[in-house]
């Protein structure tokens, strides 16, 4: 293993994390505010020991698979706990296991939250909480990729292990462009949505914080009541549009964007996503329409909720948990589901499930048919069987988890629908669940050994479990 490598790339990150953390500091001086001092302290700390430890570069520079996953996977617990600190010395979040816990929620862009009066936050606070949505949204690390030389060509682990789905590939022929071009793009449709925001009559801080939970697909808002503060439909109206769009694999707005309209219509993922998208709106809306005065109304909050939760978004306009039990079912499974691989949205991602229920179909044939042979097509491509397994892998520890986190939460006597939707909404970075963590409530009376097992889940959802989980194997620490 190249640990110096390792530990110049976790330098590199702690120094433009420190760097970003001036960021709020900007707006506390245009908002008169002393919380910015605390993040100008953790900036400079944060600089310093990242400067001191990424100094010299390497000699050998390769990063190999077991270096991404490391790498990917120590990065996002060091900006958690580093991002957590001005929260707990501005004494705006007094426990650091709930500050650790708002951050983690944060940077992973679940946006489970733990405060109960979010408007109480300073405006540099709250610029903080919602900027690491839209820094976590597209990953930290692409970000460095971007914009730093790390390494000679080998950036691609990273970029694997942090960028959400089960197949990442590049753009273009250098890595370091690839992650460039999808941040561009990321910056513009954050831009684009900022400025329709703003036409709608919403202020110029909550549209550009709004939009960094839209485009990171986090659902961090910065009103108690969440979107439903600002009872617009055309606000609502634009938020789930973007939502659903930052739903979609970057890859095919890059296909967009150089005219190859043709590639996207031949996404087979992306039908599935929009299949599901308006089968659960029509389901939702019909099932809703006794509740509401006309079907324009029932849809505008069965598509919002719908577009929030299946690119776990998380922003609320309604609070589901009173509609019938056969919406808040679907709602649940939308929550596994999850947005389209190589997008900012969190859950198993639909791939993975089109790709499930293909290898059942094929499984089951060969059943009728043993001489017979099947594969298991793809985007008009076989899967290659490692695929296969990597997925079964994959679905097998995100049940173990999900049964063990659930096991320790109803140990301190949390209600099982609780429990199970704290579990589920952590592990898809969803953000609101039910029950007790349902849309009106939020995570505070949980206890921090459950916040601790949450935002772990929280952690292992965001980097598709295998690069948290490998930080424990001894053969991973080997030279």
């Amino acid at each position: 293993m190249n640990r110096k490598m390792i530990i110049y790339t976790l330098g590199k990150l702690l120094c433009i994390t420190g760097l970003l953390m001036y960021i709020p500091v900007l707006v506390a001086l245009i908002y008169q505010e002393t919380e910015g001092i605390a993040f100008a302290i953790v900036g400079a700390i944060l600089f310093v020991l990242g400067i001191s430890v990424s100094y010299n570069q390497p000699v050998k520079k390769n990063i190999y698979a077991r270096e991404g996953f490391v790498i990917v996977a120590l990065s996002w617990i060091l900006i958690s706990i580093f991002g957590a600190l001005p929260f707990y010395i501005t004494g705006e979040i007094p426990s650091f296991i709930d500050a650790f816990f708002e951050m983690v929620s944060g940077f992973t862009t679940t946006g489970s939250s733990i405060l109960n009066d979010i408007e109480a936050l300073s405006h540099a606070s709250l610029f903080w909480r919602s900027f690491s949505h839209w820094l976590g949204g597209m990953g930290i690390l692409v970000f460095v990729i971007a914009f730093i030389p790390i390494s000679s060509g080998r950036s691609l682990h990273i970029l694997k292990a942090e960028v959400p789905g089960p197949v990442v590939g590049k753009l273009v022929s250098k890595i370091r462009l690839t992650a460039r071009i999808l941040y561009i793009i990321y910056a513009i449709l954050t831009l684009v949505e900022t400025v329709l925001l703003l036409f709608g009559g919403m202020p110029l801080f909550d549209s550009l914080l709004n939009s960094f939970g839209t485009a990171g697909t986090g659902g961090f808002a910065i009103k108690n009541a969440s979107i439903a503060a600002y009872d617009s439909v055309y606000v609502d109206t634009v938020i789930t549009v973007f939502m659903i769009l930052f739903g979609i694999n970057f890859n095919l707005i890059y296909f967009i964007i150089i005219g190859k309209i043709k590639e996207v219509f031949k996404s087979e993922e992306l039908r599935y996503y929009f299949l599901i998208i308006l089968g659960a709106v029509i389901l939702i809306t019909i099932n809703i329409l006794p509740m509401y005065d006309s079907i324009l109304s029932a849809i505008r909050y069965s598509s919002f909720t719908v577009g929030s939760i299946i690119t776990t978004t998380g922003f609320v306009i309604a609070d589901y948990t009173k509609w019938p039990m056969f919406s808040q079912m679907i709602i649940i499974a939308l929550m596994f589901v999850g947005a389209c691989s190589g997008s900012t949205g969190g859950g198993m991602k639909v791939s993975r499930i089109v790709i499930y229920l293909k290898n059942a179909k094929k499984e089951l044939k060969h059943l009728l048919h043993p001489h017979s042979i099947q594969t298991v097509e793809f985007e008009k491509n076989s899967i290659d069987d490692h695929v296969i397994v990597n997925i079964h892998a994959y679905l097998a520890l995100y049940l173990a988890i999900f049964a063990v986190s659930l096991l320790i939460l109803t140990f301190f006597s949390l209600d099982f629908e609780s429990a199970f939707s704290a579990v589920a909404t952590c592990l898809n970075n969803v953000g609101p669940g039910l029950g007790v963590v349902g849309p009106v409530n939020n995570f505070s009376s949980l206890s921090d050994i459950s916040k601790l097992v949450l935002s772990f889940d929280m952690l292992a959802g965001r980097l598709e479990i295998f690069p948290i989980l490998l930080l424990f194997a001894p053969s991973q620490w080997r030279k």
